[in-house]
């Protein structure tokens, strides 16, 4: 053989088995003690159990959650008849819409989070202005371009249904004599609406609002059953714990490759950690303002709109003590909420794009891309640093965020309308 030849080619596969050291990492990684306990963290059987909300005292009722079930796929709660809450969190694609914005009675103003998993959240929308499940669930019915009806026609037509009636009272006792007059009213609506609602008397507001405030309390119930279900993450974390031989069949090379990323040079689990795969918190990373607005301020005016909300966690309607509503009395509302939106889940993130708070960025591998870059905020700074991983890299980490996806841990019966 020339020897030339043999030279040539033994250096051709001493390149290819450093080029595999410097691009990719061992099939069966050496994890250390402390990366084995930091993935133990984020497994689902790490999940402990849904969290009490003491402002909802009906939060874990089945009845409850049964006659939330009909409210939620119910178009008659919204003012052109043909809206639901279901109609922007669809449950075949994972609670979300498939939209950069919302699109209810009109086009909205923010893109629709997943409610996959949201009820171990203490804070909800992306600016967190609400501090309950039951409260934000209320904000989409009054909101011009979501629901777009009012408080007295919700309450109304519970109050009219013989099966919501029926519920209503075996959950919460006798439902409150409602108005038949005015049609509308609320005072959050129009001109119209705000007077009608002055000149209802002081009870007659009272009743409304605490039948208004039990829907929200009921649809809550209801999407508390919208668990995550088990990834092949889980399997691989599980048996990483269990030191299975089988946990290399269950990953990649490239799969194990960008986990390794996520946890480390990556730095997505700074903000990306537990079992949801969310720290819950909010947090400023350079992403563009939504197509014709201004930028948002996020945090900064959302933790000030959860404080002056009258169905909040210390309001008349809410079922705990003040001194139970740690997470609003303590919540920072400093200048470095600037810009700040909410740790998203990343649990099923390939089913649910576009992404961020405006859908303003349409594929994962786009939005890997702008954490790799962390460009300059346009408001306030970019909490994230420029990552500088190589291409390969960045397609490890995805390949990594592709293993997340899984059915839901919901029985089938909830994610369909109820049958009549």
């Amino acid at each position: 053989m020339n020897k030339g030849f043999l030279k040539v080619g033994l250096l051709s596969v001493f390149m290819s088995l450093a080029a595999w050291n410097y691009f990719s990492i061992p099939l069966q990684p050496d994890w250390t003690y402390e990366q084995r306990q930091l993935l133990t963290s984020l497994s689902l059987s790490a999940l402990t159990e849904l969290p009490v909300d003491p402002s909802n005292e009906v939060a874990d009722s089945e009845l409850a959650a049964e006659l939330g079930h009909g409210l939620y796929f119910d178009t008659r709660l919204s003012g052109n008849g043909s809206v639901s809450c279901a109609s922007c969190h669809k449950p075949e694609l994972m609670f979300t819409d498939g939209l950069p914005l919302a699109v209810g009675t009109d086009i909205g103003t923010r893109h629709t989070p997943s409610l996959v998993g949201i009820s171990y959240s203490p804070w909800f929308y992306w600016d967190g202005r609400k501090d309950s499940q039951w409260s934000q669930a209320l904000a989409p019915l009054e909101s011009s371009h979501e629901h777009n009806t009012d408080r007295l026609r919700v309450t109304r037509t519970v109050a009219e249904d013989d099966r919501y009636r029926e519920l209503y009272e075996s959950i919460f006792g006798s439902i409150p004599t409602i108005p038949l007059e005015p049609f509308s009213a609320t005072p959050l609506g129009n001109e119209s609406q705000q007077t009608a609602w002055i000149e209802l008397s002081h009870s007659q507001q009272k009743n409304v609002n605490q039948v208004f405030s039990n829907v929200g309390k009921v649809i809550a119930a209801y999407q508390r059953k919208i668990i995550p279900g088990r990834s092949r993450f889980d399997e691989y974390i599980d048996a990483l714990k269990l030191s299975s031989a089988n946990e290399n069949e269950i990953y990649s090379s490239s799969e194990i490759a960008g986990l390794a990323l996520f946890i480390g040079e990556a730095q997505c689990v700074t903000c990306h950690n537990g079992p949801l795969l969310t720290n819950n918190e909010f947090h400023n990373t350079g992403v563009l303002a939504i197509s014709g607005q201004l930028p948002s301020m996020g945090r900064y005016d959302g933790i000030r709109a959860a404080r002056e909300d009258p169905f909040n966690c210390i309001g008349l309607y809410s079922g705990a003590n003040r001194s139970e509503c740690i997470e609003l009395r303590f919540a920072r509302d400093n200048n470095e909420l600037v810009g700040a939106q909410k740790t998203p889940t990343l649990r099923n993130i390939a089913d649910t794009a576009p992404y961020m708070h405006g859908g303003q960025i349409t594929t994962l591998t786009q939005v890997i891309e702008h954490y790799n870059e962390a460009p300059v905020s346009m408001l306030n700074h970019n909490e994230a640093k420029p990552l500088e991983l190589r291409p390969v890299q960045l397609r490890q980490l995805e390949d990594f965020l592709l293993t997340l996806s899984a059915p839901l841990a919901t029985e089938e019966h909830w994610l369909l309308p109820p049958a009549n």
